[in-house]
């Protein structure tokens, strides 16, 4: 890609993640929170099947929040062109539209593909994080324990990748030029998962593995932990206002 593509070639189709991020990661941690409630199973405390099934209902609506973006900047990306010369993303949008429309074909490409990607990834994440740390022994000494929570993180984020890559793979062959120009070869999720591993047999669906594992290791790991840290104090703090409140009623 540098040398053929030049160096800004690294950044293409950093707009649309740019976009994205912050709304999904807000969807994602909030609808979290909610679902939890919800899969309580009239228990009093969470169980790791609640923390799985949360996260997969988080990932799910997450999906369905970013698919449009992951469509423009799969288009992006996989635009062969000096970056100097690859359309701008909102050209791209607008063609997207105008060509193929919003639904399955267009905007929405692929839509099913990545609420598996998504929802499989966090339930993952959020279930071995939250039932994990839950187990291992809290450590006194704050930095002691913020190691702890980073290392759980960190194996969470490994996990979720290696899981649900095979799901990445088939969003990414989906969204993605075809073969043949004129011509869909892949469709569905589940048939192009089967025709990958049929016609480039089963390593093919972990193409990728290892820059996913570097992004989303550590990258999951810090997003977990400020998650953890923020919630806990804005959590502490509201109560300490309610109580406040209480006190002088």
């Amino acid at each position: 890609m540098y040398k053929y593509e030049g160096i800004t070639s690294f950044w293409k189709g950093i707009l649309p993640p740019i976009l994205a991020e912050t709304p999904k990661r807000a969807v994602k941690f909030a609808t979290f929170e909610q679902y939890k409630r919800f899969f309580m199973f009239g228990s009093s405390t969470p169980t790791p099947l609640t923390f799985s099934l949360a996260g997969l209902g988080a990932g799910i609506t997450e999906a369905i929040l970013v698919n449009p973006f992951e469509v423009v900047k799969v288009t992006l990306q996989s635009n062969k062109a000096l970056a100097s010369q690859v359309p701008s993303t909102w050209s791209v949008t607008r063609q997207i539209v105008r060509d193929n429309g919003l639904g399955s074909k267009g905007l929405n490409k692929g839509l099913s593909a990545t609420m598996a990607r998504n929802g499989i990834f966090n339930m993952v994440y959020f279930g071995f994080y939250h039932s994990i740390k839950g187990y291992l022994p809290e450590y006194e000494e704050p930095i002691l324990e913020f190691g702890r929570k980073i290392a759980i993180g960190f194996t969470s984020g490994v996990l979720g990748s290696c899981v649900n890559i095979p799901f990445d793979v088939a969003k990414s062959r989906i969204q993605g030029p075809q073969p043949l120009e004129g011509s869909i070869k892949y469709r569905t999720t589940l048939g192009t998962i089967n025709t990958v591993y049929r016609e480039e047999g089963f390593r093919a669906l972990y193409k990728g593995l290892l820059p996913k594992v570097l992004r989303l290791g550590p990258g999951g790991a810090i997003m977990l932990v400020v998650y953890d840290y923020v919630f806990n104090f804005l959590e502490n703090k509201f109560q300490d206002k309610r109580e406040v409140q209480v006190l002088r009623q």
